[in-house]
């Protein structure tokens, strides 16, 4: 295969590939709006139309909720390869501060660099396209792949995803594959690729206190009833200590630490606190006192309240001591941590706190494990030269703070690591009005997907 030749003609179809970019923007596929269900479908049919016209046999599934895009390029006893992405977007509201269509993309020029406009242009239709876009370049030059490719794009990415886990295990067997790839992240900076190496799991609950059998009269009762805001008051502000370890039993078994040539490549970043808070109106980070902020948002867990509410919290004034409190925790897992053992922690924390004339309940309303590509491992290796080859820079070999749930199920279904290659960036105006995409990382990052492609071909 000549790689040169390959990017030569992605380099020569930049405005045919952005015009057909610009075809699946002008497509409202909003799945969390039931007036768009019809658009979401238009656009998977879209995407299976052009995904058959470069020779895959490809088509769409129905689901409980919006249809699924399956198109494979069989190469039997070679690799096979997963590449996941989903088609739908998020609402436009406000449309009033959009300055121009959602749905129109145009070229631009904004604050230096030319961009993409339009809802999805970043999240994740661009993205989606900068593989096909390689894959259509190397098929078009050299007539095949080479390996074995599955595409695997869902409609429900932006409302949670919720029928695509029981998609892939009814499909198991049709999508098996070496490893997967996923084009849903971003880079460091405008100039530097970064892979995502992690992706944190998630643990979420609500804690309920409950004390006296209904709300109680503060003037009568006051001073000598308990009350739930002052007892989960106080819980939540135990779970952390002075130096920012979480208090809560057993939180911490399963945690590793990042290799020292991680490490070290983080460093080199130079992140820092002012760098990080800075843009958002703080500057001191609370997180663990022994640890650079890289790792306190990428390689450390951690705990957060989401929300805290109870007895009285309407206009004027009504002197209650409420007969209940509630708030909202998540905590963020990393390696090997356990969502059941954090859930089993927090209860302990709690019962071990709660006054004995009160009670509490925890709502499970989320978890899922952390996901974790070895650092050493050949394929991401494979994909770092190539980024590197592309953009003439290191690669930033990075933690994600979020979470994308299904790259746990490919793991725990399929069996799969998955290589995470984004290029969006910060600015990106994702689920915001005046979502863009930069041309740069467009056109870049398609060169680098044929780039990894041929790296991959390697191992």
């Amino acid at each position: 295969m000549s790689l040169d030749a390959v990017l030569a003609r992605i380099d020569r179809d930049l405005p045919a590939a952005l015009g057909r970019l610009a075809g699946f923007i002008a497509i409202p596929s909003i799945s969390t709006d039931p007036a768009s269900a019809m658009d979401v479908a238009r656009c998977a049919e879209a995407f299976r139309d052009d995904l058959a016209s470069i020779g895959f046999d490809a088509t769409v599934r129905s689901t409980p909720g919006h249809p699924v895009v399956v198109a494979h390029r069989r190469k039997p006893g070679a690799r096979h390869v997963l590449f996941y992405g989903h088609y739908d977007v998020q609402p436009v509201d406000p449309l009033s501060l959009w300055d121009g269509s959602p749905f129109v993309s145009h070229v631009v020029e904004r604050d230096g660099r030319k961009v993409i406009t339009g809802r999805g242009a970043a999240d994740d239709k661009g993205q989606v396209m900068t593989f096909v876009e390689a894959c259509r370049a190397m098929l078009a030059e050299t007539g095949d792949l080479p390996f074995g490719v599955t595409i695997l794009l869902e409609g429900e990415e932006e409302i949670g995803s919720k029928n695509l886990p029981a998609f892939v295990e009814a499909n198991r067997d049709e999508l098996a594959a070496d490893i997967g790839l996923v084009c849903d992240t971003g880079m460091w900076d405008p100039e530097t690729p970064a892979i995502t190496s992690s992706l944190r799991g998630m643990v979420y609950q609500e804690i309920v206190v409950r004390a006296a059998d209904r709300d109680l009269h503060s003037g009568l009762y006051g001073g000598a009833a308990q009350n739930p805001i002052h007892i989960l008051s106080r819980l939540v502000a135990g779970l952390h200590d002075d130096n920012g370890r979480i208090q809560i039993p057993g939180f911490y078994e399963g945690v590793s630490d990042p290799s020292p040539e991680q490490l070290a490549g983080w460093k080199a970043l130079g992140l820092t606190a002012k760098d990080f808070l800075g843009p958002i109106g703080l500057a001191n980070s609370i997180g663990e006192k022994d640890r650079d902020i890289i790792e306190q948002i990428q390689s450390r867990p951690t705990c957060d309240i989401n929300g805290i509410w109870g007895g009285f919290t309407g206009e004027g004034s009504k002197t209650v001591i409420p007969a209940e409190a509630r708030a909202k925790i998540s905590f963020r897992l990393v390696s090997q941590q356990s969502p059941e053992r954090v859930k089993q922690g927090l209860a302990e924390f709690i019962k071990a706190r709660i006054p004995a004339d009160c009670a509490f309940e925890l709502v499970d309303m989320k978890g899922s494990r952390a996901v974790e590509l070895p650092y050493d491992s050949a394929p991401l290796q494979a994909a770092r030269r190539a980024l590197r080859d592309e953009w003439q820079r290191d690669v930033a070999i990075i933690g994600s703070g979020g979470s994308i749930p299904i790259v746990g199920d490919f793991k725990r279904v399929l069996g799969l690591d998955c290589i995470l290659v984004g290029f969006g960036l910060e600015d990106d105006r994702i689920h915001s009005p005046n979502e863009k995409y930069d041309l740069t990382s467009f056109h870049k990052g398609t060169r680098s997907w044929a780039r990894i492609i041929a790296e991959l071909a390697k191992l």
